[in-house]
Order: structure tokens, then sequence, then C-alpha cells
């Protein structure tokens, strides 16, 4: 079938419960289509195209990193109203490729652009003429290699000829599947949910497994809603809902150059009008976004290159957001808590030592730190009833709880990581072989 099934069958992940899929089925208003371009040298689907036929609001959230590809760029320069069309490549991440990469995305818009067109007219009695500006890339894979531009371009007109206007769970799978590069599992999930008394779908789909740090969004994540939200309240929302979850991962504390997380309303469920973020009737919305955010990205994390444990980090009672989140990375990155993880070590040293290198102003007497339910330091002592045997029975779990209580304040803030395996080093050392 030319999907990605390599990774996803030779996968080691101990994660059974990620590796459940809801049934995503047909979405108002999307279309989806995939290929291979043979980019990997192989017929796995390593181009993935979704197609708005009436076109999207939209917003997106892009990377940090001072040094951002070629097709973020191209999406920055986009201000369009609506969106026609999303194309995503794997094997080549276009960054570091200058002009060329530029360009190169430009003539495979002009392409898109005319036989979208041209499909607007077989298929619409008011077709529409497809614009540059309304189509927007993604780009995953190796940096500084010239971008595959003629294998791209050969097989547009295959992707907008596959083009199907009905869904269902193998289609949104393939698609899934047809971004990933280091992945071994596909991620994908959905929510339901009402504004006023419509029922309204967001389903998601995410390729992410290693260079994971938040510094934005990390990976690349897309979501899509029937539901008819401006661009702006959009925005807003994804804004807003990246902090407590893209934004609250790591896997490896690096900070990628293609990072995109993009959210698209084909406006096909007819419900009030939205007018402001702070509208009651997207209460319901709201929290469902949160759900299919924050499920995609635990999925990431649970695929991280190597990973045996899934880690949550919950740092309670701060002074701040601020030192909750500095408390929680210094402890979800550390190469010595995630190796004691990876180890089944019980060795809460390292706990105390990634609190201490995270800059924050504590009073450590008021201190607590628990694994799981285990009670191990307790008003900055060690808990006279703590057993290390049952901390190292409880090291043997697929997912690590940690808790640490700071005692200063009221705010909170939790981090999903994974652990620091030999695998990760094989993944990583024979990456572009």
């Amino acid at each position: 079938m030319g999907i990605n099934l390599t990774n996803f069958l030779s996968s080691k992940s101990k994660s059974k419960r990620m590796m459940e899929f809801q049934d995503l089925d047909h979405i108002d208003g999307v279309s989806i289509s995939t290929v291979s371009a043979n980019l990997y040298n192989s017929s796995r689907d390593d181009l993935v195209m979704f197609y708005f036929r009436d076109g999207a609001n939209s917003a997106s959230v892009y990377t940090q990193s001072k040094i951002i590809s070629e097709n973020i760029k191209w999406n920055l320069n986009q201000k369009a109203k609506k969106i026609f069309s999303l194309l995503i490549n794997t094997r080549n991440a276009n960054c570091f490729t200058g002009r060329q990469g530029y360009k190169s995305l430009e003539k495979i818009a002009e392409i898109i652009s005319q036989k979208l067109t041209e499909k607007q007219k077989e298929d619409d009695e008011e077709p529409k003429k497809i614009k540059l500006k309304e189509i927007i890339f993604g780009c995953t894979g190796t940096i500084g290699e010239n971008f595959p531009e003629d294998k791209i371009k050969s097989k547009i007109p295959e992707l907008i000829n596959k083009l199907k206007y009905t869904q269902n769970k193998l289609v949104w799978m393939k698609a899934a599947l047809g971004i990933m590069t280091t992945d071994t599992q596909p991620k994908m999930t959905m929510e339901k949910c009402f504004i006023g008394n419509s029922e309204i779908k967001i389903f998601g789909v995410a390729k992410g497994s290693g260079m994971i740090q938040p510094n934005m969004a990390t990976t690349l994540g897309y979501i899509f809603t029937d539901a008819d939200i401006k661009n702006d309240i959009l925005k807003k929302l994804l804004k807003k809902n990246i902090a407590t979850t893209f934004n609250a991962i790591s896997c490896d504390s690096d900070t990628s150059t293609n990072d995109m997380v993009s959210i698209f309303s084909t406006g096909k469920s007819k419900h009030p009008k939205i007018n402001s973020i702070n509208d009651e009737k997207l209460k319901d919305f709201d929290n469902a976004l949160n759900k299919v955010l924050l499920n995609l990205a635990k999925r990431v994390v649970a695929d991280g290159e190597g990973a045996s444990k899934f880690i949550t980090v919950n740092v309670q009672e701060c002074k701040n957001d601020i030192e909750a989140k500095k408390i929680a990375f210094s402890i979800s990155n550390s190469p010595l808590v995630k190796t004691a993880i990876a180890g089944e070590d019980p060795n809460w040293g390292r706990i105390i030592m990634a609190i201490g290198k995270a800059g924050v102003h504590l009073n450590y007497e008021k201190l607590s730190i628990k694994f799981g339910t285990i009670m191990i330091v307790q008003n900055g002592k060690v808990n006279p009833n703590y057993k290390e045997e049952e901390a190292a029975e409880y090291m043997k779990n697929d997912s690590i709880d940690i808790y640490v209580n700071i005692s200063s304040g009221s705010k909170n803030f939790t981090a999903y990581t994974m652990d620091l395996t030999k695998k990760y080093i094989e993944i990583n050392a024979d990456y572009r072989s």
C-alpha cells in the first residue's frame, strides 16, 4: 500500500495504550491524499496533502528557533484569509537550503494552484481560483540537504487525482503514517463537543519522536474541525492551549527548526456565531481542543526515540508559573534523571540535583518528593517510613509519576518526558544511514 509500516511494525514501545486509535471518520470540508515520492528510495508514503474544497480558516504557531526552515518562512509570508491546501513532505527538512529550498516551494505551489483550480472547475458550480498564498507547507527530515523539488512536483497530479471527499479511519491512518520519520507509531486522535446545540468534531494528527523540547510547539501537529471559528479566535485558542500541551513536553531538550502546529476550521457545522474567545458558547470546544492537543503531545513523548518509560513530572505549589515550569523542565531534561529511570533506579538524589540547578529560590525545609504514591522526601527530610525496595518496584512500571511540592505558593506545572536509553543513541547515531 506504500504506507510507512516498517517503523510501525518494528516498534518496541511498551506504551500499548498509546497504540490504541480512535475511529476517526469523515469531517466535512477536508480531503486527504497520500503518495510515495520515493524520498526514502522506497515505496512508503512520504507526501501527504490536505485539501479544503471551500477553504478553511486557520492559525499556526511556529518554532522560536533563530534558524528556521524555508517552509516556515513561506508560511509566515502568506497572509491569506483562507487556506485551501496543506502539503507535508518527510525525509527533507528544507532547512539551510536557502534560495533553492524557498524557490522550490514556490514552484510546487504553482503546480498545486493550477491543478486544484482545475479540480475546482470539474467539481464545483462556482469554481474558485486557488492562489499561491492559499497553500502552506510542512517539512520534516534531515537539515541541509537540497530540497527534492522534482520528485515532489512529479507527484502533485497523482496526489490531487487521489483526493477523496470522504474519509475513514484508514485514510486518517495513512496520513498519520505518511508524515512519520523516526516515529514508530502514527499519532492521531479525536474529540467531539458542542457549540450551542450543534455537535462539533475535532480531529488531529501529529509526528514527532526526537528533537523534542518546546520553544513554541515541538514537532508537526495538524488539527481539523468542522466548526466555524474566525482566524483571530483560532490563533488565541491555539496559543492558549499549546502552553499546557505541546509546550509541556520534552524528549531530548532540542528545539527543531521546523516546529509547527496548525488548526484548520472548515466552517461546515452550523452553530451559533462565536464573536470572542471569551464567549461562553466556546467553553466546550476549548476543553475538547485541549484534550486533542494533550493526547497528541503525550503520544509524541510515549514514542520518544528509544523510550521505554513515559514520565510525568508534577511540580506543585510554586510562587509563580515561571518557577514551576523551570523546575519541571530541569527534572525532565536531566540526562542523569532520565538514565536512572531507564535503569529503574529510584535515585531520588538526582531529582534533588535537578531541582537545585533550576535557579529557583526555595526553602528546602518545605520540599517534598514522591514517586507515585511513595513519599520519599517530606518537609526537607527523608521520610522515616521510606523503603527503597518499594520505590525500586515502582520504577519497573511503564509510566512513572514524579511529584515535587515546593510549598511556596499556589502555581503548578506538569511536564511530560521519557527516559534515556541506549536505543536513543543508536537511533541518532544511525539517523542518516
